[in-house]
């Protein structure tokens, strides 16, 4: 015959009421894409002057932020 050992009783979770005058949040409804951009009034890209932005301030500037990017990308790669 097998023994068998006793198996602990299950722990059974209860979880509290929600506090007075909580609601849970109402989903939102669904938006296809093309509502989506309406409502931010977005435009289409034309041209990639449309995408040209001065975010470096000198071409030094932008060597440095390229060096820098480079070393935190390889840094714990040796």
């Amino acid at each position: 015959m097998l023994a068998m050992e006793p198996v602990p009783p299950l722990e059974v979770l209860m979880s509290t009421p929600a506090p007075e005058g909580f609601s849970h949040p109402q989903p939102r409804p669904r938006l296809s894409v093309e509502e989506l951009l309406a409502a931010k009034n977005t435009q289409p890209i034309r041209s990639l002057d449309d995408l040209a932005a001065d975010t470096f301030e000198s071409d030094k500037e932008l060597e440095e932020f390229l060096a820098f990017t480079y070393a935190e990308r390889h840094r714990d790669a040796a």
